[in-house]
């Protein structure tokens, strides 16, 4: 599970922050990338990065303010010119539904593959054996979403030595004992798999917040969290213009983070009137409140360890 910042600036692109684009790379997990926003130009971005479109298997657009999503229609149409035919689902607040198909429908852009759009509400918006997502309304100038992803508890390892003492050999059956399963042997015991594996390996949770003031929705989706991702599009002189603009400081991002205990913060969404020279002052700001702030560059791979 890594992190990936394919931009990282506020309102307009900038020649050293692209809007506003974060890739979850599952991989290992689910041999898939989930994308948060879709700013203006995030295809080209990928071109400087690993990533192939058509491993993109769901989109969470945050609001439908232009630098969330000017690039979607064109990493859509692309996804299907570059041989993406695996389904994909796209996220959002109530009218990503009709902006994708108009934009689609204008440039007759067909795509190959099943194209999904749920226009969501709080609460859990997916949710299958390995992931939860849930997503809670922000505090902005249009319905903006945060969005708290968690990654399921995973079964213990399975003690083999123990297995093999009770004369049972690798085979098929280790694949129904690692699931938990109770299996009859050929003598016609029982054997429980879940008195044969290891503690749990408890999951990792990430939170990517959209644009948003301080508010509790944003602490309640990042309690806890390993990472918790906190727009910062002004520095803490400028907490009355962020409150008028619906934005955060970066000391309020700090807050935040304190707020809900999560392990790691990253601030995004830095406004342009930032020069590159001042970028260490924005993250000491946040640092003053909370340790563990480190300021988002565009490229910047994070991996997020297994915890223990």
């Amino acid at each position: 599970m890594e992190l990936l910042f394919l931009g990282t600036g506020a309102g307009v692109p900038a020649k050293l922050r692209n809007v506003t684009s974060i890739a979850l790379k599952l991989l290992e997990e689910r041999g898939a990338v989930w994308l948060f926003d879709c700013g203006e130009a995030t295809q080209h971005q990928i071109l400087h990065t690993s990533l192939k479109p058509r491993r993109i298997e769901k989109i969470f657009i945050t609001h439908l303010h232009g630098d969330h999503i000017y690039g979607l229609p064109g990493l859509l149409g692309s996804r299907s010119f570059q041989g993406g035919e695996s389904k994909l689902t796209v996220y959002g607040p109530r009218g990503i539904k009709e902006y994708i198909e108009v934009s689609l429908s204008v440039s007759r852009t067909h795509l190959q593959y099943t194209l999904e759009v749920m226009e969501i509400e709080e609460g859990i918006v997916y949710e299958d054996e390995g992931f939860m997502v849930e997503a809670r309304e922000l505090d902005h100038a249009i319905p903006t979403f945060g969005y708290r992803v968690v990654e399921k508890d995973k079964p213990g390892a399975l003690q083999v030595d123990e297995l093999q003492k009770r004369g049972i050999q690798p085979g098929p059956l280790y694949k129904k004992l690692k699931s938990g399963e109770t299996v009859q042997l050929e003598d016609g015991s029982e054997v429980r798999g879940s008195d044969f594996l290891g503690p749990s390996i408890p999951g990792r949770v990430v939170t990517i917040l959209g644009d948003t003031r301080m508010c509790s929705n944003a602490v309640n989706l990042g309690r806890s969290a390993d990472v918790l991702v906190h727009e910062a599009t002004f520095n803490e002189d400028q907490e009355e213009m962020a409150r008028e603009y619906y934005h955060s400081t970066t000391r309020q991002a700090g807050e935040t983070a304190q707020a809900a205990q999560a392990e790691r913060l990253f601030l995004t969404h830095i406004s342009s009137r930032y020069a590159k020279e001042s970028w260490e002052e924005l993250e000491r700001e946040a640092r003053r409140v909370f340790a563990e702030t480190y300021i988002a560059r565009d490229f910047l791979e994070y991996v997020i360890p297994l915890k223990k």
